[in-house]
């Protein structure tokens, strides 16, 4: 049994995630303790509750300490079922963030499934749906798995009530791959999304963007949700080369204005053009765990973040792989995941 400190590195939720995602594709139990210590609420919220509910479902674990506010875990996997799933978080915590737990087990299980999942599903600090489909799945989609992420319904805080799923066709094996050099700029995408808010939150946000990229003029969109999905505002901006597509987020918050929250997205993607990187910081995080079940793969991305350099210690625990991570020039990182 593998014993964690879920106090290390970054100390969130993403040490837990990692550690069930993983124990449940290689059957290796493991003990967690200081879970989330370096969180205001340390302990399990709702939504890494449902993580660790959903993980035993699928895999008949045997779980000790699965409770709100509990700073140890027990997980012992049995074997991985695949079949049709539905999660729900129950708040409008990230929905994404489930299917980040069970995922890689999935990817490899012997036939395909359907996860549902009820709850956030465009949350600050969490992926959303859109970066989760077109930003991190797109890639693992290239490595020979299939998911195809089907939203049903937007889930904002505080209200939730969102709705999408996941159907998981597997692969017996994930193919390596590499990406070391972004390639030219090809798609260009900035949404506004105002659901239950007036639509003037949203045209002053568009119009901020317009100025803060000289795109064409199709590339600026405005979405006006159903009244029921909200309150909720976001600002996603999409820039993608053939290879990679990142997603930047901005959410509206009671206060700031819209064109603070337009200016936020703004920034992030223009530090994203500026580093000359293909792989963002978020990215980064995600692809190191199908990467080390391929048992190969390198990218390239801009100075690791904590998470990052959290999240490769927990792959290291559970899968026969070395990843290491040298500068390059002009504050780029190079990754590399190789087999033992």
């Amino acid at each position: 049994m593998i014993t964690i400190d879920g106090s290390q590195g970054e100390g969130g939720g993403q040490v837990l995630r990692t550690s069930l995602g993983l124990s449940m594709l290689t059957g290796t139990p493991f003990r967690i303790t200081r879970i989330r210590a370096n969180r205001d609420k340390p302990g399990l919220m709702r939504q890494h509750l449902t993580c660790v509910l959903a993980a035993a479902q699928v895999c008949s674990a045997e779980v000790v300490g699965a409770a709100v506010g509990s700073s140890e875990l027990t997980f012992k996997p049995g074997t991985v079922r695949p079949g049709d799933y539905t999660f729900s978080v129950g708040t409008a915590g990230s929905t994404t963030l489930v299917l980040q737990a069970v995922l890689p087990a999935l990817l490899r299980a012997a036939s395909p499934s359907t996860i549902t999942l009820e709850g956030g599903t465009h949350n600050i600090f969490a992926p959303p749906v859109d970066f989760l489909e077109k930003s991190f799945l797109a890639v693992v989609n290239r490595m020979g798995p299939s998911v195809a992420v089907t939203l049903d319904r937007y889930g904002f805080y505080p209200a939730g009530g969102g709705r999408w799923t996941a159907a998981i066709t597997p692969s017996a094996k994930l193919d390596a791959i590499e990406i070391t050099k972004r390639l030219e700029i090809t798609h260009r995408r900035a949404v506004a999304l105002v659901a239950g808010l007036p639509g003037e939150i949203g045209m002053r946000e568009l119009e901020t963007l317009r100025r803060g990229f000289s795109w064409e003029p199709d590339c600026f969109q405005i979405r006006q949700l159903p009244g029921d999905c909200g309150p909720g505002n976001v600002v996603m901006i999409e820039i993608g080369d053939g290879q990679v597509t990142e997603v930047f987020t901005a959410f509206g918050e009671r206060g700031v204005r819209a064109e603070a929250v337009a200016e936020r997205c703004i920034k992030q993607a223009r530090a994203y053009l500026a580093a000359g990187a293909p792989v963002g910081e978020h990215l980064a995080d995600q692809l190191l765990i199908p990467l080390a079940m391929a048992g190969g793969g390198s990218f390239v991305t801009g100075r690791p973040t904590e998470h990052t350099r959290t999240n490769i210690d927990i792959v290291q625990k559970f899968l026969p792989v070395t990843i290491t991570m040298r500068e390059l020039e002009g504050d780029q990182w190079g990754v590399e995941i190789a087999g033992i």
